[in-house]
């Protein structure tokens, strides 16, 4: 019974191909909308995820900070210093590195040619705490830590700068004013979140960038990669109370350095990047209704049209529910075969988006499934009432309409 009702539906269907493509037009457009939103907006969540993993897993960071002091701009912080370091390294647990690192943007030359790059001094920890593995070469040795020894490592966009495909080991590079022979290759990272290549490095010891780029032994950073399982909240704690108690801020001061989180500020991009991807799904959604509301106007036109068959069916013994069951079954297929069609553009449209965006293409198998739900009960919802009025005509009435 029911397949000979489907067959019926699509008999229909055909018969009006024209106004049944117009009718079932507006679902496509609203789930193809659903469609694209939501697989763009995982695919943005799961391109944020990768470039927070890129900077390291559980990481904190540690920077020198201006305490308020009633708006005073002027003030200048107290920069980070090894013996902060020395005391995270004696008494902080459950960390697998601690690195103190210093930066600055500095000419680096090759030949004739030459470009701007952010040099950075620090030491080996920096590796493991930044997840940032040596594809070539080799790391620093102790000896060059400790004697601030002219040697480096470049990133890959220096490489092809200066080198192409050739091997830069040994080579010499000027940075700044000071000659320094390459050791050694990062792997690629890319570009960040927030549009920095992190490829366009130099990392050199933090004693020859203090003596010969800085001129101080000011720290600018210190990154710390907290153990796998262990709580990054209480290591933040923990980061503080030893910082405040190396640099001597009493309980009544506030903290003249910042420990962020980036587990957490993973978590809060991620979180907002779910809000807005759910936003925009729901004003998609909302054509959908739209479309709902077609496919009503048209089943009503269609139980208006096809009055005299109704009583005709009425008359031979036909009940009700099999005259509510048609239009129903005639409104569902309609809205399937729109959220059918739909998912195929969504999905293409997400596939183009994301070649163009540069971010993972990430179809949910489980919103699809919804989609389709969705729009057979739109279709089920929004043709009950034209199903009801063609279920309840008078069989008299009916044979009598022309």
């Amino acid at each position: 019974m029911l397949w000979e009702t489907i067959k019926l539906a699509l008999r229909s269907v055909r018969r009006n191909a024209l106004r049944s493509f117009l009718t079932l037009l507006g679902i496509v457009i609203g789930v193809a909308a659903v469609i694209a939103m939501l697989t763009i907006g995982s695919g943005t969540t799961e391109k944020v995820k990768q470039d927070i993993s890129k900077l390291g897993s559980n990481l904190l960071t540690v920077q020198a900070m201006r305490p308020q002091r009633g708006g005073d701009t002027n003030f200048t912080p107290r920069p980070l210093s090894n013996i902060d370091v020395q005391a995270l390294v004696a008494e902080l647990e459950n960390v697998d590195a601690i690195s103190a690192a210093a930066q600055r943007t500095v000419r680096v030359v090759y030949g004739s040619d030459n470009m701007s790059l952010q040099v950075t001094g620090t030491d080996n920890e920096f590796f493991v705490a930044r997840n940032w593995s040596i594809v070539s070469g080799r790391e620093f040795t102790e000896s060059e830590l400790r004697g601030g020894a002219n040697v480096c490592v470049i990133g890959q966009t220096v490489r092809s700068r200066f080198f192409g495909d050739g091997d830069p080991t040994d080579a010499a590079i000027r940075v700044g004013r000071m000659s320094c022979r390459i050791i050694g290759i990062l792997e690629a990272k890319g570009t960040s979140g927030f549009g920095q290549d992190q490829d366009a490095v130099v990392m050199m010891p933090l004693t020859t960038f203090q003596r010969r780029i800085a001129g101080n032994r000011d720290i600018g950073q210190i990154y710390i990669a907290v153990k796998d399982g262990a709580s990054t909240t209480q290591a933040v704690a923990n980061v503080q109370n030893i910082l405040r108690d190396s640099r001597r801020i009493g309980p009544d001061q506030e903290d003249n350095f910042d420990v962020r989180d980036m587990t957490q500020i993973a978590d809060a991009m991620t979180s907002t990047t779910q809000v807005m991807t759910g936003m925009l799904g729901a004003l998609a959604g909302v054509s959908l209704l739209v479309g709902g509301i077609g496919i009503m106007n048209i089943m009503l036109v269609s139980v208006t049209e096809r009055t005299r068959e109704i009583g005709i069916r009425l008359a031979i013994g036909a009940h009700e529910r099999h005259i509510l069951v048609q239009f129903l079954v005639e409104a569902t297929v309609l809205s399937l075969l729109g959220g059918l069609i739909g998912i195929i553009i969504g999905l293409s449209l997400a596939g183009v988006a994301s070649l163009a965006l540069s971010i993972p293409f990430v179809p949910s198998v489980s919103v699809m499934l919804l989609a389709v739900g969705f729009s057979a009960l739109i279709g089920m919802v929004f043709g009950f009432f034209p199903a009801l009025r063609g279920a309840r005509l008078d069989p008299i009435e009916a044979l009598r309409h022309e």
